[in-house]
């Protein structure tokens, strides 16, 4: 673990070269600064704190950026896998008229073990998945793994693998015809759902074993609210659907405006439909470009710094990129690293973005262990010199530095 001091020396050389943020008239530095709580790993705490008082209004500046993933990064398990539970069980999805049309990339495969799971009827009246179970396995199957309980491959084609992922685009599409207040009201009732039942309980889902409780991360909580008590301007940027974020957001001080996710295209009924909208220069779509991977990027640099058409792909300069920015997988990478600041990662194992974090190439990435069970140490290096980083076409290779060079395989240290 670096020392304290040796990060003190460097967040000091990258934060004095760092354009001024939006002084606050009058404001200086003083005892009375925002201050984190504990319950972090090593001097996690402290590298934080660091970044805080320089580009907060402990130095007199308001303003700067701080951007977080949700699902596993803000609370232990994934929210719209939790709403998407409730609905199965309380048949809110409604039928659509043939199952390709939900998504761009489902296989013939797939539509056909979906309509045989499933039955047929018609299109717009309720699912019955809870009584059939074999419907609700093929859905969750499909978006757990991506195959049909068969094990046909659910998704085929070409996609830009790091701008979308087929199965996560797909559940927002499965609420299609609903409004986004239907599924806000759905969230809301998996979320009192999820808080009231025991940590670590689960649910079975016709044959799958599903995580049936969320927490909130109380260090996670309570970092979002000193930034905001420092004059940060806080964003949620998560690949799931945005009405269902958006209920778990609101509850630690960030509303609407402030969170980015799946934005789905309305009907002129103001329903649901199995488009998207796009980023930086990509129509809506079922699916192309989603706040995944360099689409989070893509995402942030369109809705907080108005970035639009192809730049919004591109890292931006300095003036136009989050001052701290935290993930816990490889679809948070690309944010993540844009930091100017710190880069905040709760480990959870995923190869890209821990090699880029142990790799520690500007001296600000931040590693901490879950907050609630914490993953074991991993035993083998990560492959980073060879597989770790996924390329647009889905193929794997060496994860490379800004200059090039390859990053050599990390182990795991922080655990």
């Amino acid at each position: 673990m670096r020392q304290l001091s040796a990060w003190t020396l460097a967040a000091a050389a990258v934060l004095a070269a760092a354009p001024p943020a939006t002084a606050v008239p009058g404001t200086t530095p003083s005892a009375d600064c925002p201050r984190l709580g504990g319950g972090w790993y090593g001097d996690n705490r402290a590298r934080l704190q660091q970044v805080i008082d320089a580009r907060g209004t402990c130095s007199g500046h308001r303003g700067a950026v701080a951007a977080f993933d949700w699902d596993n990064t803000i609370t232990k398990n994934d929210v719209t896998d939790a709403t998407l539970s409730w609905a199965l069980r309380h048949d809110r999805l409604l039928r659509p008229a043939r199952w390709k049309d939900t998504g761009a990339w489902l296989t013939d495969a797939a539509d056909r073990a979906l309509t045989t799971a499933c039955g047929t009827g018609a299109a717009g009246t309720p699912l019955p998945t809870s009584a059939r179970p074999r419907c609700t396995d093929e859905i969750v199957e499909i978006r757990e793994n991506a195959t049909t309980m068969s094990g046909a491959a659910a998704f085929a084609g070409h996609w830009n693998h790091r701008r979308t992922v087929p199965q996560y685009a797909w559940v927002p599409q499965l609420f299609a015809g609903r409004t986004p207040a239907e599924v806000a009201s759905y969230a809301r009732a998996a979320r009192r759902e999820a808080l009231a039942a025991p940590l670590g309980a689960t649910r079975t889902l016709g044959t799958h074993t599903v995580p049936a409780s969320v927490r909130y991360y109380d260090q996670q909580r309570d970092l979002v609210r000193t930034l905001r008590q420092a004059g940060f301007r806080v964003y949620i940027v998560s690949a799931g659907s945005k009405p269902i974020t958006e209920v778990w957001s609101r509850a630690i001080g960030v509303d609407a405006a402030h969170t980015i996710a799946i934005r789905s295209v309305l009907d002129g009924r103001g329903r649901i439909t199995t488009r998207n909208e796009g980023c930086g220069g990509v129509p809506a779509s079922r699916g192309a470009a989603i706040p995944y991977i360099d689409g989070k990027r893509c995402w942030i640099n369109q809705e907080i710094y108005g970035v639009h058409g192809a730049r919004a792909w591109r890292r931006q300069p300095w003036k136009l990129r989050p001052a701290l920015a935290g993930g816990d997988a490889d679809t948070d990478v690309t944010f993540v690293a844009d930091a100017t600041g710190a880069h905040l990662v709760v480990n959870r194992n995923k190869p890209e973005l821990m090699c880029r974090a142990y790799d520690d190439a500007d001296g600000r990435w931040v590693v901490n262990p879950m907050f609630i069970d914490p993953l074991p140490r991993r035993m083998r290096p990560y492959p980073c010199a060879t597989t770790a980083y996924t390329a647009p076409d889905g193929t794997p290779g060496p994860v490379r530095r800004a200059d090039g060079t390859v990053v050599p395989d990390q182990a795991d240290t922080v655990f």
